[in-house]
């Protein structure tokens, strides 16, 4: 049997080694668009500040994949899944195809309708790739605006606030990190990063990038206008489903799944944070994108496929 799993991040973990916890014998093939090893998304705006190494991000042993007898396809994205054949399509014109399969391809970033987002020197903030281009772009001194005061953008103005990077926080509701802290949590944690020197602004956000090649500024909303040599958009993710587009795969805001984590196809399973399911302490499905659930869906995929219940 071939299992192939989309993603290398934490569901592929959970998943892989749930499987070589009774099936030694199965092929395991991973793809990835990304050419890391399985590293820690957390830690990336720690990396950002120079506070760990991109060694102390690796998130299994460096023998991971040799060990669970794991093929990797890295460096290339799948862009399509014929789930009729069972092979999922890759953007070099390669097919694999597959007995099982697990998408963990995680979320993405929610890039709002502003003008001059092609401008040089735009991030976004999810990634490691994210983390180094923005680390080579922020030199001590220089300006960064962050669209967005959720926990993405948060950890990326502590991030360069460590390079000595002056930052500025737009947010458009009325305090940062309000989908986590009411009224007074947010002000305890706004008044220790305007402590720091990051400054806040909220009630507001982005209508216009200045610049011609690079970003030199912005201009908010409210009309006022801010200095910037980098803007990091950071208002939030959303599941990756780009490649179950055009298939029978059932998706809502993620890729909906029973408890199994199958989706409404049959050996088709999702995890992680593009993985929609039953949610018992809300009473309805909702993804959560949460790191721990993330290995748990992973793992319990991993189970199913094998016929583990």
């Amino acid at each position: 049997m071939r299992i192939v799993i989309i993603g290398n991040s934490v569901a592929m973990v959970g998943a892989v080694e749930a499987i070589r916890k009774y099936d030694t014998s199965s092929e395991i093939v991973v793809i990835s668009d990304e050419t890391y090893h399985v590293y820690s998304r957390p830690l990336i705006s720690y990396y950002l500040g120079n506070l760990v190494s991109e060694e102390k991000m690796i998130y299994r042993e460096k023998d991971f994949y040799r060990k669970n007898k794991v093929e990797t396809v890295f460096g290339i994205k799948a862009i399509s899944i014929d789930e009729r054949k069972k092979e999922v399509h890759l953007e070099n014109g390669d097919s694999i195809s597959f007995d099982k399969l697990l998408i963990a391809t995680g979320g993405k970033p929610i890039i709002p309708p502003v003008e001059g987002l092609n401008k040089k020197n735009v991030h976004t903030f999810i990634k490691m790739d994210d983390a180094k281009k923005l680390k080579e772009a922020a030199k001590p001194g220089s300006k960064a605006v962050i669209v967005g005061g959720g926990l993405i953008g948060f950890k990326a103005a502590e991030g360069l606030h460590h390079l000595g990077v002056d930052v500025t926080i737009v947010e458009l509701a009325d305090r940062i990190l309000s989908t986590i802290l009411d009224a007074e949590g947010a002000s305890l944690v706004s008044q220790s990063l305007q402590n720091d020197g990051i400054k806040i602004i909220t009630g507001t956000t982005v209508d216009k990038i200045i610049g011609d090649e690079y970003v030199k500024g912005v201009l908010l909303k409210n009309g006022k206008e801010l200095e910037a040599d980098n803007l990091i958009i950071a208002i939030g993710v959303v599941p990756n489903v780009d490649v179950v587009r055009n298939t029978s795969i059932s998706i809502n805001r993620g890729i909906l799944v029973d408890n199994t984590m199958k989706t409404s196809v049959e050996d088709v399973y999702a995890a992680g944070d593009v993985a929609e399911g039953y949610d018992m302490l809300v009473e309805s499905n909702r993804v959560v994108p949460i790191w721990p659930n993330a290995y748990m869906q992973g793992e319990i995929a991993g189970y199913n496929m094998i016929g583990i219940k």
